[in-house]
């Protein structure tokens, strides 16, 4: 609906009429299942006798006073909007509704734990979707003080922005929670938790002196798995480094985590109650991938308390200013402050491999992005303004140098505290400390897309002895900026077993050609590595000897992030058709045994999955994928007993099987007839190993069923609705099919499951039976379903598996007959193109071989 999809315009309007002073809000949590209560009185200056509106999506509205005067809700509310009229200088505006709750993960979402029949409760509003909870002007530059009162369960927990008031009885089993305001903040980070959370609670001294409450929550069937010490431990390592580093204290009165179910993302920064995923309480056991991305999640979102919080933008082209910065900050934090050292080698591995292909998507944008509207936003949330601009800020940091940097971050928090900003005040104040002129640099690296390409171009004399030295930079034709880059050039020589770095040399790099002189009358070493440390965004290639030497020795490169860069190149070399798929799948069985750091053993599994599902030969396909799962089997029995690498081999290994004697050995290894050393089946590793033999058509629905009546916990259900979704029949399809497109009465992480289920590479042949269902659906979904549900069917029901020309055609012919589609939905569908059509391109290159 139209009110729904706030203009960029229509904000600017707004904000031009209205200023907010306060809010309160009251919300009743005991008048059912579906519906809450809900009361608004809103304080703002306006201009007097202009006209404007207030965004609200309720099921009912049950009255509605301007300044005393009442208005009738069948007049004046209509399409998520309340229009208000004839507004004075100073206005109070009640709105009295009953607003629904959601299983979206979208407002007020609304869980029942399986386990003991439990009812939870946490609000998520980021973008648009406090107007689900009470009547407020939705914008991120309407800043006001929220003050929250609450009436619910006596037995519960209730958390808010504010510290948590000792409630009030409020009737048999009941109780009033009435917090105090908060600061000036914007309306999207508010929050409500409520529920019998359980809670542990400790303290640390902010800079400035003041004692600041902590918190740790999670619900009850959970509790005994969370490790809230060292959720602790990571969070008080956080502030000293960010109060350090940042020159000003943290902003708020106390700094609450919980753990929240069926939660989208991995975390929101709710002003002093963030919320995270369940994800990250660990009931079996996990990679030091994912143990490393909770730290970084957790510093992620603690840097937001001041990029983001204190310090809002103004209108959400900027999200960036909150994304990019908070991407940066929890990783340096992490790599200095934590034990997580290796950070900057993960960001490489996991972030920047996201930004690379988010960048060569035809949607990709600018990181200062043009948004026009709330819809706009809602697919921006992407590796570009994440990774990308993480990535760009960790070179600008280089190039300003590290200090000038958080000087200039220093003050242009002390500017702008409580406020709202654009581009340009950052940029004023980083100019100020650094000395350094940044429009250019803006130009450049903000305010335009895509990707560059680096490549060094040698020559050598008869004794080896380097003649001239030069590094190449390209541009994609559709976006052909060339850039300034801060970079580090790397040499590196076969020492025994070692590969190591032998000279190093940090340079700027502009325009298509820099010769580098210095490195000028050194011998040629075995890999000379661009990039190296990672500073820059580009892409790199190697010259033809170092090709060689990474293909022959890659696992003996000394240095994690080296090998990171190196693992990089080969993928992006894969990816653009440089090499073939088939030597990609070659490079990894034969060097991801040794590799140390798990996010890059993780990363790189997934793309050997990728490439040899999708990217190889058509023709040689099943021989790809059967021989990748005997390899990745093969280094598992190789693997230290009980080591992280072992699970991940295990793990993928499970994802992988394509034959009835690989789905045999999954069965054998989750019944315990055969048996690793040191591997666990826990609970999640069981059902993987179920979800993998489902998607062989080796177990039925029925043994599904068996397996989660065992297991009857959120987790479980998810797994459930995932192994379901991947039976292989026509039938099994069809109603998972069903249950995700034609009901709604799935929640939020279900579906993203059974999504994931229904196109396991398995199943191709069932897939081909719901193309056209599949372009049937998307216009009624986008129409019908919340924001996030409507992105995970059509991002998660794509067919993506097929990889073939007719999946291309059909896309491409759905594009040309909906050209007046909303652009987001066109964006997401022409992003699932680009994946079918860079994997026919990779393929053909395959066939060359």
């Amino acid at each position: 609906m139209p009110g729904e999809n706030l203009t960029r315009i229509e904000a600017q309007e707004r904000r031009a009429t209205v200023e907010t002073h306060a809010y309160d809000v009251a919300l009743d949590l005991t008048t059912g299942d579906e519906v809450f209560a809900s009361r608004s009185v809103i304080r703002f200056a306006a201009t007097a006798g202009a006209s404007t509106f207030v965004d609200l999506s309720a099921r009912t509205v049950r009255e509605i006073t301007l300044n005393g005067r009442s208005l009738d809700p069948a007049a004046v509310y209509d399409d998520s909007r309340i229009a208000l009229e004839g507004l004075t200088d100073e206005n109070e505006l009640v709105v009295v509704a009953d607003c629904e709750y959601t299983n979206t993960g979208e407002g007020l979402h609304r869980f029942v734990d399986p386990v003991d029949g439990e009812v939870y409760l946490y609000t998520q509003f980021e973008v648009p979707d406090s107007r689900r909870v009470f009547a407020v002007f939705e914008q991120p530059d309407l800043k006001a003080t929220f003050r929250f009162t609450v009436t619910a369960p006596d037995a519960w927990k209730v958390v808010s922005n504010s510290p948590t008031p000792e409630p009030q009885p409020a009737g048999e089993g009941l109780a009033t929670w009435s917090f105090e305001p908060t600061p000036r903040i914007s309306s999207y980070i508010t929050a409500l938790v409520a529920g019998p959370y359980e809670q542990v609670f400790s303290e640390l001294t902010s800079s400035d002196g003041r004692t600041i409450p902590l918190g740790v929550y999670a619900r009850k069937s959970l509790w005994q798995y969370l490790d809230a010490d060292y959720v602790f431990e990571k969070t008080r390592q956080g502030f000293a480094y960010f109060e350090d580093k940042f020159g000003v204290p943290y902003p708020f009165a106390k700094y609450d985590q919980l753990f929240v179910p069926e939660f989208n993302a991995g975390a929101m920064e709710n002003a002093g109650a963030v919320t995270f995923t369940e994800t990250y309480v660990f009931r079996s056991k996990v990679t030091d991938a994912v143990k490393e991305r909770r730290v970084v999640t957790i510093l992620h979102e603690l840097a937001h308390m001041w990029f983001g919080d204190l310090v809002t933008m103004k209108w959400w082209n900027d999200l960036w200013l909150n994304e990019s910065f908070a991407e940066w900050a929890s990783t340096i934090a992490t790599a200095e402050a934590t034990e997580w050292t290796e950070a900057w080698t993960t960001f490489n591995a996991m972030e920047k491999t996201w930004a690379y292909r988010q960048d060569q998507l035809p949607s990709t944008h600018p990181v200062f992005a043009e948004i026009n509207d709330l819809e706009d936003v809602q697919v921006n949330f992407d590796g570009i303004t994440y990774a990308k601009g993480g990535s760009v800020l960790k070179q600008l940091a280089a190039w300003v140098g590290i200090e000038a940097f958080f000087a200039g971050v220093s003050a242009y928090f002390q500017k702008h505290a409580w406020g709202n900003t654009e581009l340009s005040d950052l940029l004023v104040e980083l100019e100020s400390t650094s000395g350094r002129e940044l429009t250019t640099w803006s130009k450049k690296w903000l305010e335009t897309a895509g990707v560059n390409t680096l490549a060094p171009e040698i020559r050598v004399d008869g004794d080896g002895v380097i003649t001239r030295f030069a590094i190449v930079q390209t541009a994609p034709a559709d976006y052909p900026t060339i850039r300034p880059h801060r970079l580090g050039v790397g040499f590196y020589t076969l020492q025994g077993e070692e590969l190591v770095r032998t000279h190093h040399l940090e340079l700027d790099v502009d325009g298509d050609l820099t010769e580098v002189p210095d490195l000028v009358g050194h011998r040629q070493p075995d890999l000379v590595l661009l990039n190296d440390n990672d500073l820059a965004y580009a892409k790199i290639r190697l010259d033809e000897k170092s090709l060689r030497t990474a293909t022959a020795h890659l696992s003996k490169i000394s240095d994690p992030l080296a090998r990171s860069l190196v693992w990089g190149a080969a993928w992006d070399q894969t990816r653009d058709g440089e090499a073939s798929a088939t030597e990609y799948l070659d490079l990894v069985l034969q060097n991801i045994g040794t590799e140390t750091e798990s996010t890059t053993v993780r990363t790189t599994l997934a793309q050997l999955q990728l490439a040899a599902n999708s990217y190889v030969d058509p023709a040689t396909r099943d021989a790809a994928r059967e021989r990748v799962a005997e390899g990745l089997w093969a280094l598992a029995q190789d693997a230290e007993a009980g080591s992280d690498s072992q699970l991940q081999f295990v793990t993928a290994y499970a994802s992988a099987a394509s034959t009835p004697a690989q789905w045999e050995r999954v069965a054998q290894l989750r019944s315990g007839a055969q048996e690793l050393p040191g591997l666990e089946i826990d609970a999640d590793l069981s059902w993987a190993l179920l979800v993998s033999l489902a998607a062989g058509g080796v177990v039925s629905a029925a043994e599904i069923d068996e397996a989660l009546a065992a297991d009857n916990t959120a987790k479980g259900g998810e797994f459930a609705a995932q192994a379901r979704a991947a039976l292989p029949s026509v039938e099994a399809k069809r109603a998972a099919w069903q249950s995700l497109v034609d009901s709604a009465d799935l929640p939020n992480t279900v579906v993203r499951s059974a999504a994931a289920g229904f196109v396991h590479p398995a199943g191709v042949p069932a897939l081909r039976e719901f193309v056209d269902a599949y372009f049937d659906m998307l216009l009624p979904v986008w129409e019908s379903r919340t924001y996030q549900i409507a992105q995970y069917l059509i991002v998660g029901l794509y067919p993506a598996p097929l990889a073939d020309a007719a999946l291309r055609d059909a896309t491409r012919g759905w594009l040309a007959e909906h050209r007046d589609a909303p652009a987001a939905l066109r964006r997401l569908v022409n992003e699932n193109l680009a994946g079918v059509e860079r994997a026919l391109s990779v393929q053909e290159r395959d066939r060359q071989d």
